[in-house]
C-alpha cells in the first residue's frame, strides 16, 4: 500500500490533467448546472485556501484554523471542488470518474500522508483520536495557534485552484453556448 500510495501522489495532478479534456467532452452543462456547480466550488475553493494558508508543511503539525475541524481540510476542499464539478457537468459517468479518483487516488495519498505525520510528529496520534481525518467535527479541536498567511498561501501557489476552477467554468459555460447554437 506504501508503495501505491507513492505512485498516487506522483499520479494525482498529471492524472487529474489528463482526464479534463475527456470531463469537458462527457460535460452535458445547463445553465441552472453550471450556476448550481459554481456554487458548490466556491466554498471548497474558500476551504483549501482557508486551509493552505495555515499549514506549514514538514515543518510543525496544522492543528488550527480548519485543521482543527478535519485532519484534511485541503482534501475535503477537493472533494467539494470534485462534486461541484460533478454538478457542473451534469454527468454520471464524470460523477463515478471522480468517486473512484478518490477512493484510488486520493484515499492512498491521505494514508501516506499520515504515515509520514505519524512518524515527524509525536502529537499526531493524539490529534488523530480528536479530530476527524476527512469529514468535520462540529467544534474545533482547539483555538488556532497562528492565524491565515497569505505568504504560506502564495508559497502553495493555491490561487491556481482559483485559476484552474475558473477555467473549467468558462469552459463549461463556452460548451453550454456552443452546445445552443
Amino acid at each position: 500500500m506504501a508503495s501505491w500510495s507513492k505512485i498516487a501522489r506522483r499520479i494525482r495532478i498529471p492524472l487529474a490533467f489528463a482526464l479534463a479534456a475527456l470531463y469537458l467532452w462527457l460535460a452535458a452543462p445547463t445553465t441552472r448546472s453550471l450556476l448550481l456547480g459554481a456554487a458548490v466550488v466556491i466554498p471548497g475553493l474558500l476551504l483549501r485556501t482557508l486551509a493552505s494558508g495555515q499549514v506549514q508543511k514538514n515543518e510543525q503539525l496544522a492543528t488550527g484554523g480548519p485543521y482543527a475541524y478535519t485532519r484534511n481540510p485541503l482534501y475535503l476542499g477537493s472533494l467539494i471542488l470534485a462534486a461541484g464539478y460533478a454538478m457542473a457537468a451534469r454527468s454520471w459517468w464524470i460523477a463515478t470518474i471522480m468517486v473512484v479518483m478518490f477512493f484510488a487516488i486520493y484515499l492512498p495519498v491521505i494514508r501516506g500522508e499520515e504515515a509520514y505525520l505519524r512518524e515527524h510528529f509525536a502529537e499526531f496520534e493524539e490529534y488523530c483520536r480528536r479530530v476527524p481525518r476527512l469529514f468535520p467535527r462540529f467544534t474545533a479541536f482547539r483555538e488556532s495557534d497562528s492565524g491565515f498567511s497569505w505568504a504560506l498561501y502564495r508559497k502553495h501557489r493555491e490561487y491556481n485552484a482559483w485559476v484552474g476552477s475558473a477555467a473549467i467554468l468558462l469552459a463549461l459555460a463556452a460548451k453550454l453556448y456552443w452546445m445552443s447554437h
